[in-house]
């Protein structure tokens, strides 16, 4: 399905943000420091494509998670809001400057391996945003049409010896995608089919759990 990029598509989504039933937010436990990513909606490469979610592959030189897939984010000041967090981040990693206007809804928190609770933010880019990817946090930038993340075998699990949860994986360009992100934009697919499916139990890969 191919939703255009256009006002109608931000207040469906706005909307479907909206009716989701997101588990209250909580402290965090000790261990867990507080973060937040930005869905960040654009655009696609072809326009044609409609609307696309920005994702980034973590530059080689980062001291952690160097390589991985992402959404643009990172850990939250401190006495800064998970949103703020997000638009600073979006800012810092490619340049976008978004305000509070732009934000569409958040999802649920996701706590990782590597000690963060993630809070995801959605937001709105105007179309023709610029992009410029800060190259000493972004390899690269990749525009996912939503139409590639709705579609039936977009998501598979598995499981891992290591674990008795299952770890999801988004196949993409031939690559498999893993959690976090995977299940945070497993979670936005679900809401923009109506759907408040959780995520907080899906596995990530031995190799992100550091």
């Amino acid at each position: 399905m191919t939703r255009p990029f256009d006002d109608t598509t931000r207040r469906n989504i706005a909307e479907r943000c909206a009716a989701f039933a997101r588990l209250p937010a909580s402290e965090p436990a000790p261990a867990l420091k507080r973060a937040a990513v930005a869905i960040a909606l654009t655009e696609a490469a072809d326009a044609a494509d409609g609307t696309a979610v920005l994702l980034t592959l973590r530059a080689a030189g980062l001291r952690a998670h160097r390589g991985q897939w992402a959404l643009p984010g990172g850990r939250c000041d401190e006495s800064e809001t998970a949103v703020k967090a997000a638009l600073r981040e979006l800012h810092e990693e490619l340049g976008l400057e978004l305000g509070e206007d732009n934000v569409l809804g958040w999802l649920d928190d996701y706590p990782t391996r590597s000690g963060y609770l993630i809070t995801p933010v959605v937001v709105w880019a105007a179309a023709g945003a610029v992009i410029s990817p800060n190259p000493e946090e972004v390899a690269s930038v990749h525009r996912i049409a939503l139409g590639d993340i709705e579609q039936a075998d977009a998501f598979d699990f598995v499981a891992i010896a290591e674990s008795t949860r299952r770890v999801i994986r988004f196949r993409h360009a031939g690559q498999f995608i893993h959690a976090p992100t995977a299940a945070l934009i497993y979670q936005f697919r679900e809401v923009l089919a109506g759907r408040d499916t959780r995520v907080a139990e899906l596995e990530q890969p031995v190799f992100a759990w550091k």
